[in-house]
């Protein structure tokens, strides 16, 4: 059973939307989480770097806090995809692609980002798995092997300094003609890190685990991962409709106190994070509801 009204509707379910319903059930607070079930790393088999959890399946560690955040009676989930948001004198209303509208005072978008992949046969199918974008999440699973890196220019050239740290056995595919300086080519050529400018046809895996990198000259390379930092967009356009401001990198931008610039409207979790994981999604989440709660009572003591 649903009311229409709640304190607070948080869109998103995944890990940063479950740590704010948490505390923001731990506050008395009537709160509906909706959720369309698409998370990121959907196709990550471990997570990594989050304390008490590493090395857990990511749905194995988001099942356990619903069923934790479930135990709050005033935190209600209903499974849909939320396609309007409107800035009502009272708060805001949401309506769900089933025509359900739900109402609430405050609105926190834990929506995360959509990650814009390149039209190469099997990078899709390794996206989370083989082919990564955080050493800090998967690094350490693949320190000392055979390791490609796809960037080019200063992004090549930082990223390469920092993959360095776990692997020797590494490469710069360029994907294409180079943007490195000279100044960075001396310094790659000095830490033995060999640059390759041909274009990439396709990866060749097995269920994901990448197996060879194959070029459009019909030249291979064997290598066991592949780092690449994927350009995205926003996962939800919600926040964009109410008038929510995004960064220059394209995030939703928010104050120290996890505020978007439309009042009344907070986000967590990746959708504001330029560094993602787990861990810093579950730390924006519980803040953010927490600041929510106070921003409730600050209005309703007077």
């Amino acid at each position: 059973m649903y009311n229409n009204k709640y304190d607070v509707i948080i869109i998103g379910g995944s890990y940063s939307g479950l740590s704010a319903a948490m505390s923001l059930g731990r506050s008395l607070r009537n709160v509906l989480v909706i959720d369309s079930g698409l998370p990121c790393n959907r196709q990550t088999p471990h997570s990594h770097n989050f304390i008490t959890h590493d090395g857990e399946k990511p749905a194995v560690i988001s099942a356990k806090a619903k069923t934790q955040v479930d135990f709050y009676g005033t935190v209600k989930f209903y499974n849909g995809l939320a396609i309007s948001a409107i800035k009502t004198e009272s708060g805001f209303e949401i309506e769900t692609e089933s025509g359900k509208i739900f109402t609430a005072k405050k609105l926190l978008f834990a929506t995360g980002v959509k990650d814009l992949l390149p039209n190469i046969p099997g990078f899709a199918e390794c996206w989370g798995i083989s082919v990564l974008h955080c050493p800090y999440c998967h690094g350490y699973e693949v320190k000392k092997e055979k390791t490609a890196i796809v960037a080019n220019g200063d992004m090549g050239f930082e990223f390469s300094k920092m993959i360095s740290n776990w692997t020797n056995d590494l490469r710069l595919i360029t994907n294409g003609k180079s943007n490195l300086t000279s100044e960075q080519v001396q310094m790659l050529k000095k830490h033995k890190i060999e640059i390759i400018e041909e274009e990439i046809e396709s990866v060749e895996h097995q269920n994901g685990n990448v197996e060879q990198i194959i070029f459009k000259n019909q030249s291979k390379i064997e290598v066991k991962a592949i780092y690449f930092k994927a350009p995205f967009e926003q996962h939800c356009l919600l926040p964009e409709t109410l008038g929510c401001e995004l960064t220059e990198n394209g995030l939703l931008k928010v104050d120290a106190f996890q505020k978007t610039t439309i009042p009344g409207v907070f986000a967590s979790g990746d959708c504001h994070i330029q560094a993602r994981s787990v861990a810093m999604a579950v730390s924006s989440g519980s803040f953010a509801g927490a600041i929510i709660n106070k921003e409730i009572i600050d209005e309703e003591f007077v």
